[in-house]
C-alpha cells in the first residue's frame, strides 16, 4: 500500500515529547463526536487521550495502563480534564474489568496502541533498549520476572523458541547458544552486555539500519510482558463491552501483532482471511459481531514517518460493533499468541 507524499516538517530532536502515531487517522476511525465514553487501553503519555478529550467537550475517557509511571505521569491531565478523565492501573487485556471498576458497563469507543511506548524506550533504567546501557529489565509493571531473569534462567531451547517466534530472529539458536555460553562466566545483567552477545553471532545488515540485537530484544520483551496474550484478551474484552455502533481502533507495530488483529477482525466481520503456515484456517463467527471500518491497514504518510520515525512500521485497523452477541473466544488467535508446543517445534527452521 502506498503512502501519500507530503511536505516534510522539521524532524524533532531525539528524546523529545511523545508523539502518538496515526493520530488523525485514529480519531477519524473512532468517529468520536456524540460518543459518551471512550477507553484508551494503552494510556502511556496520554497522546490519544488528549486528542479524544479535545474532539468532543462532552466525551469522557477511561485511561488504562499497566505502567505505574504512566498513571502517575497522567495526574496533571486528569486535573485539567475536570472530571472527564479517569485513570485506572491495569492491563489492557482486562479492560472490561477496568471499565466495571470505574462504574461503567459499556463503552462507545476503544483505542489500543500495541507494544512498548517511546517514553519507556527512552528511559535506560527500564531496560527496553540497547541504545543506552541500563539494567536488563523490560517489565512494564516493574514487577514479576525480568528479562535478566529470563536470559539467565531459561534453558537453551526455551530461549531459542522465544527469540525465534516472538522476535522473528532466524539465528535464534545461535543467539541462545551464545547466551548460555556467556552466562557460564557470570550473570548477564545489562542491555549493553546482551546486545554485545547477540551481535557476536548475528551479522549487521547495513542496508536495513537495524541493530543485530533488535529482534532478540523484541522477543524477550514480548515474553516478559505476555504482550500477545494481552492483545488477544483485549480484543475479546473490547468485543464484550462495546455498544452497538461502538468503534475499536488498534495500532500495531510488527507482523505478530498485526496478524492477530487482522485474523480477529476478519473472522468477526465474516471476511475469510488467507490461511497461513501459523494456523490452518480462521474460524467464521455467526452472527457477525463487527463490521469493517478500514479496508485493510491504514499506513502513516511519508511526512509523518519523517517527523516521527516510530510510525514507520505502524498499521491501523478499525471495526464497528454490531448488535450481535459476542461469540465464544476465537481459538485461532489464541494459537497465534502462544509458543508452539515443544514436541511440535523441536524440528523448526531456526539456525
Amino acid at each position: 500500500m502506498s503512502r501519500p507524499r507530503e511536505p516534510r516538517a522539521p524532524r524533532p530532536e531525539p528524546g523529545g515529547p511523545h508523539v502518538p502515531v496515526l493520530l488523525a487517522e485514529v480519531l477519524a476511525a473512532l468517529d468520536l463526536p456524540g460518543r459518551a465514553l471512550a477507553i484508551d487501553g494503552t494510556f502511556g503519555a496520554g497522546g490519544y487521550t488528549r486528542a479524544i478529550l479535545a474532539a468532543d467537550p462532552e466525551i469522557h475517557v477511561l485511561g488504562i495502563d499497566r505502567d505505574p509511571g504512566a498513571i502517575q505521569g497522567g495526574a496533571p491531565l486528569v486535573a485539567s480534564a475536570q472530571g472527564r478523565l479517569t485513570l485506572v492501573p491495569g492491563r489492557f487485556g482486562q479492560l472490561d474489568a477496568a471499565l466495571r471498576s470505574a462504574g461503567h458497563m459499556a463503552a462507545d469507543a476503544v483505542v489500543l496502541d500495541i507494544g512498548v511506548s517511546s517514553m519507556q524506550i527512552d528511559q535506560p533504567e527500564r531496560g527496553f533498549s540497547f541504545r543506552n546501557d541500563g539494567p536488563l529489565d523490560m517489565r512494564m509493571e516493574r514487577e514479576g520476572q525480568s528479562a535478566a531473569d529470563l536470559v539467565n534462567e531459561a534453558d537453551e531451547g526455551d530461549l531459542a523458541d522465544i527469540i525465534y517466534h516472538y522476535g522473528e530472529e532466524r539465528r535464534s539458536r545461535a543467539v541462545a547458544r551464545a547466551i548460555i555460553e556467556a552466562r557460564r562466566k557470570g550473570r548477564i545483567e545489562t542491555t549493553a552486555a546482551l546486545a554485545e552477545i547477540v551481535a557476536s553471532v548475528v551479522w549487521a545488515d547495513p542496508a536495513s539500519g537495524i541493530h543485530p540485537a533488535t529482534r532478540t530484544f523484541q522477543g524477550l520483551r514480548i515474553a516478559v510482558n505476555d504482550e500477545l496474550g494481552e492483545l488477544v484478551q483485549a480484543l475479546h474484552a473490547a468485543e464484550r463491552i462495546l455498544k452497538p455502533g461502538g468503534r475499536l481502533a488498534v495500532v500495531t507495530f510488527h507482523s505478530l501483532e498485526d496478524r492477530i488483529v487482522k485474523q480477529f477482525f476478519s473472522a468477526r466481520s465474516g471476511r475469510a482471511a488467507q490461511a497461513s503456515r501459523h494456523v490452518p484456517s480462521v474460524e467464521q463467527s455467526t452472527p457477525r459481531s463487527f463490521k469493517a471500518v478500514t479496508k485493510g491497514p491504514v499506513l502513516p504518510s511519508d511526512a509523518e514517518i519523517f517527523v516521527n520515525p516510530r510510525a514507520r512500521s505502524a498499521k491501523l485497523r478499525a471495526v464497528e460493533r454490531t448488535d450481535a452477541a459476542a461469540p465464544a473466544p476465537l481459538a485461532t488467535i489464541e494459537t497465534l499468541a502462544a509458543l508452539p508446543e515443544r514436541t511440535a517445534r523441536s524440528g523448526g527452521a531456526r539456525r
